[in-house]
Parts: structure tokens; C-alpha cells; sequence
């Protein structure tokens, strides 16, 4: 059926999103080494992106809103794809500092439209395993950026790779334009009773639920950013591995929280299938998956071998990605027709998460002499948002109105 050809096409985007952003890490080295950066100055690099993704999500999802989601992703799809071809352009720090906080601005709206291509495409009991399947691609595409990346590095150097990459992008917009429809023929049932269909963004927005969801998504995105900033340099520096060795344990974390993106988005619907259950089919996969990755983030400090290491990564991200299908299934829930600025705002505050995230890591490390701070901060704020998860009642109508 063409609503899942729909999550597909998705998935392929998702998929060309993370290669694009993952593939600075993969170059840290040489584009430090060319232009002279400190770990500090790449620290900068890396959060600029989060801090501009994190900036643009409520203006992207109102765009998508606004515009539909035809319109919006074409749009910002192709404007993202130039930014790759001139990050390899950069010549010095600050122009290659701008040209990531735009690329992030211009990626922004990637998920807050595919989040309002669900909602006016899919019936609410098949959002979770849509959300999960398109967020798996992430997670692929993370993966495979790592090994495709050391090839392009090797074979054209960063600054030609960075361009070719650019070429993706190009392509699934044309596609998308030229395919998807703002609303299937036939309207999409909305079986689900929720309370708080009938608000205004404004309503939603200023909502206990919605602040509770944005500072989850806060924790989840902290933790989920070290795999794509600074797991592949740790576990490289930290235990004296090859860049070949390297891009081969950076690759499983994200591979298998890939899987974890499945597990999640179908459990959110299983549960929601069962009527007694239903109150739960967002939260108890939210408070699972962070319990696992406060775990994990703890397990890390007591690593004494890079396999070790890389298992307690892989139970942190797989935790870590647990929690995002329900996360975006809530936004859709209490949204309804403003999911995709409600989306974008609980993307807002995540990838600011991921922009602190980037920062800590070298200031804590200088601070303290080790990276243990680092992982056990964000193990505690993976506790606290297992208890906002409690919290989180999208599918009880008198249970999350707004505190106004």
C-alpha cells in the first residue's frame, strides 16, 4: 500500500541525513590536522550543527505545517545537500564553524516532516513502528557512514568526499517532489480518544506533557550524540586502536540501535493494539530504554578493553534509541494538527542536548583528567528522565491538559 511506500522513502531519507552528519567525525583528524584545530575548536565544529538543528526545529515543523510536508521537505532537503560541498570548501575555522550551524539549520526540517507526513498519512496505531523503522535508518546510515567514510577519506581526501556526499540529498528531493502527496485519496481514520487534539500550539506547547517530553529528549540526544562526536576519537585514543579498528566498533552501537528502533516502535504498538495497556504504550518503552542507557553510560567507566567498552556503548545508544518512537508518537498524540511544530519543539530542546553534549565532553575531560564525569553526567540525566516517562500520559484524555 502506497502509506508504505510513504515510510520507506522516509527511511531512505533518515538514512542520507546521518551519512551526511556523522561523516565529521569520521574526518575529524584530517580536517583538524589541516586547519590546525584543538580538540576544543572541534568540539565547536561538532556543536554548531546541534545548536543550529536545534534552533530551526519549530520554524521547520510550522513550515511543515503550514506548507505540507511535500513542499517543506523538497525544500530543505535540497537546501541542506549544498552544505556538505562546502564544509570541503572551509579554508579556516570560522567559515567551516558557520557552514555546520547552517547545514543544521538546513536539516532541521527533516524530521518535523516526516512527523506530519505520518500524522496525515498513518492511523495512530502504526506510528510507533513507522517512527521506528525511519529512525533505524539513522542509525544505518551512522553505521555505514563510518567504514564509507575511511574509503572516501582514503581514496578522494575530505574535502572532495564532503562533496560528493552533497549528491544524495539532490536526489531523493527530486523524488519526493515528484511522487508524494500531501494527503492520501482516502482520509486516515483517527480512532485514538486523545484529550488534547482540540489545543492550540500554544496550548500544547506551554503543557506539562510537552515539558516533560523536551526534557527527555534532552537526555536522549545527549547520550545519543557521543556516538556520533566523540565514541569513534574515545575509543581511538583511549585505547590505541588503528582508524580501520576504530571505525569497526564505532560501527556497532549504531547498527544495533538500529535494531533497537524495531523493537521499540513495535512495542509501542503491540501495547496500544491491547485497550488495558494502551495508557502505556509510550511510556513503558520510554522508561525501559532509559534505564538500559544509564546502565550502559556507567558500564563505560569500568571498560578496561575496547570490546568492553563498545558493549556498554552499544547498551547505553540501544537504550537511548528505545525511547525515540514513543517520544514521536506522543508529539503526534498530543499535537494532532500541529505535529510538526510540536515535533519540532521537543527536537528543539533534544539537539540542544546534543549541543552541550559535544561541549562537555573536552571540558570535562580537561576539568577532571578523564572521560568518567562525562559519562556518568549523562547516565544521571538518563535516570531523571525515566522518571518524566512516568509522567507522560498522551493517551489518558483528562490526564495532560495545559498548565495555563
Amino acid at each position: 500500500m502506497k502509506r508504505y511506500l510513504v515510510v520507506f522513502i522516509l527511511f531512505l531519507l533518515s538514512m542520507i541525513t546521518y551519512i551526511d552528519r556523522v561523516c565529521i567525525s569520521s574526518a575529524k583528524e584530517p580536517i583538524a590536522a589541516e586547519l590546525s584545530l584543538s580538540d576544543e575548536a572541534m568540539g565547536a565544529v561538532f556543536s554548531a550543527f546541534a545548536l543550529g538543528y536545534a534552533l530551526a526545529q519549530v520554524p521547520s515543523g510550522w513550515l511543515a505545517d503550514r506548507f505540507g510536508p511535500r513542499l517543506a521537505l523538497s525544500v530543505v532537503v535540497t537546501a541542506w545537500s549544498i552544505l556538505p560541498a562546502l564544509t570541503g570548501a572551509a579554508r579556516r575555522f570560522v567559515p567551516l564553524l558557520v557552514i555546520r550551524f547552517l547545514f543544521g539549520v538546513g536539516e532541521a526540517g527533516a524530521f518535523p516532516g516526516a512527523a506530519r507526513a505520518f500524522y496525515n498519512w498513518l492511523p495512530t496505531g502504526e506510528r510507533g513502528r513507522a517512527n521506528g523503522i525511519i529512525f533505524s535508518g539513522t542509525r544505518l546510515g551512522g553505521a555505514l557512514s563510518f567504514p564509507l567514510l575511511a574509503w572516501m577519506l582514503a581514496t578522494w581526501g575530505w574535502r572532495a568526499s564532503f562533496g560528493i556526499l552533497g549528491a544524495l540529498g539532490v536526489g531523493w528531493a527530486a523524488l519526493w517532489l515528484a511522487w508524494f502527496r500531501d494527503h492520501p485519496e482516502k482520509p486516515v481514520p483517527r480512532e485514538a480518544p486523545v484529550g488534547a487534539q482540540g489545543l492550540t500550539f500554544s496550548q500544547v506547547f506551554r503543557s506539562k506533557g510537552m515539558a516533560l517530553a523536551m526534557a527527555q529528549y534532552f537526555s536522549g540526544n545527549f547520550t545519543f550524540f557521543i556516538c556520533l562526536s566523540w565514541m569513534h576519537p574515545y575509543l581511538k585514543q583511549h585505547y590505541r586502536l588503528s582508524s580501520a579498528e576504530a571505525a569497526a566498533y564505532s560501527m556497532v552501537p549504531l547498527l544495533l540501535g538500529a535494531t533497537a528502533q524495531w523493537v521499540a516502535g513495535f512495542m509501542v504498538d503491540s501495547l496500544y493494539r491491547r485497550p488495558a495497556l494502551r495508557p502505556w504504550s509510550r511510556r513503558l518503552p520510554g522508561i525501559l530504554g532509559f534505564l538500559l542507557a544509564a546502565g550502559g553510560l556507567a558500564g563505560v567507566t569500568l571498560a578496561g578493553t575496547p570490546a568492553l567498552a563498545v558493549a556498554y556503548f552499544t547498551l547505553a545508544t540501544f537504550g537511548a534509541d528505545m525511547t525515540i518512537s514513543p517520544s514521536w508518537a506522543y508529539c503526534m498524540d498530543i499535537g494532532g494538527k500541529h505535529s510538526g511544530a510540536v515535533s519540532g519543539s521537543m527536537n528543539m530542546l533534544g539537539n540542544i542536548g546534543s549541543f552541550v553534549s559535544a561541549n562537555a565532553f573536552p571540558y570535562l575531560y580537561r576539568l577532571t583528567g578523564s572521560a568518567t564525569a562525562y559519562f556518568l553526567t549523562a547516565a544521571a540525566l538518563n535516570v531523571a528522565s525515566l522518571a518524566c516517562w512516568y509522567h507522560m500520559r498522551s493517551l489518558e484524555p483528562h490526564r495532560d491538559q495545559p498548565a495555563l
